[in-house]
């Protein structure tokens, strides 16, 4: 399809009545997850592929077909900045469905969350939205990737230490950078479904607690270099989104003290 094909294709809600085209349409859509315009990236390749994952409208083979491309753009290169987290973004969708009814084996579960653990841990491209290009959101859309996958009841404890060192290393990232389009709250979902699933006990959680101040680096360069604010910044927003997560959730009541502990940690 060219560009008005496939706005006329979101007009009719992205149905087909052959299911078969559905499938090779799906995998046609991972192919414009790096367009340079948000109609197309995000407008229709995001909205129709996470739309026939909800409805189960994807075979087993299709999802496995669509995973491994996504897999693929992952790994690749950086180039606009768009492929990458888009294709987090719709793994997230594709890890969803194999939580919804699992599909996978558990190699091939485990395989996604070291994919998912190691391209948040290695995020750098920190762009969000700009008015003319839209989302690029690299560190948030792979969060979201994450959170699908702690949520799996069959998610075992090495695999959500993956997902804790992922979250760590872009609570307080070792760049100067600081959020200001929801990231931290976004890193926040993950380790809170790890904290409902009781993988974890309360010592388990203070000492992660307590491993994320020393994260802000020199205690001599505190409020005198940018970097370590931008730092402290990124810590405190990420703490205060755990509290109030934990907050709403009655089960998670006993992670308030550590957090207020964590928060008296930070200069």
């Amino acid at each position: 399809m060219d560009r008005e094909g496939l706005q006329a294709f979101k007009v009719r809600r992205f149905e087909t009545a052959d299911p078969a085209q559905r499938q090779r349409l799906a995998l046609a859509l991972a192919g414009c997850l790096g367009d340079p315009d948000p109609a197309v990236r995000d407008g229709i390749a995001y909205q129709a592929l996470a739309q026939w994952m909800r409805a189960g409208e994807l075979d087993v083979a299709t999802l496995r077909a669509l995973r491994d491309r996504l897999h693929a753009l992952v790994d690749g290169g950086e180039g606009e900045g768009f492929a990458r987290p888009f294709a987090a973004l719709v793994l997230s969708e594709v890890a969803r469905t194999d939580r919804i009814a699992p599909w996978m084996t558990p190699g091939e579960r485990k395989a996604m969350v070291r994919k998912a653990a190691g391209y948040v841990a290695t995020v750098q491209d920190y762009r969000g939205f700009d008015d003319a290009r839209g989302w690029r959101h690299g560190v948030a859309h792979g969060a979201d990737w994450l959170l699908q996958l702690a949520l799996h009841p069959a998610l075992e404890r090495d695999q959500g230490d993956l997902v804790l060192e992922a979250v760590a290393a872009q609570a307080v990232p070792g760049t100067a950078h600081a959020y200001v389009f929801g990231e931290p709250a976004r890193l926040a979902r993950p380790v809170l479904a790890l904290a409902r699933s009781r993988l974890y006990d309360r010592g388990d959680w203070q000492a992660w607690f307590a491993d994320l101040p020393p994260r802000l680096g020199d205690p001599g360069l505190a409020y005198a270099d940018e970097e370590w604010l931008a730092r402290r910044h990124d810590l405190v927003a990420f703490v205060l989104a755990l509290y109030v997560g934990a907050d709403r959730d009655p089960v998670l009541g006993e992670l308030k003290p550590l957090l207020v502990e964590t928060l008296g940690a930070v200069p």
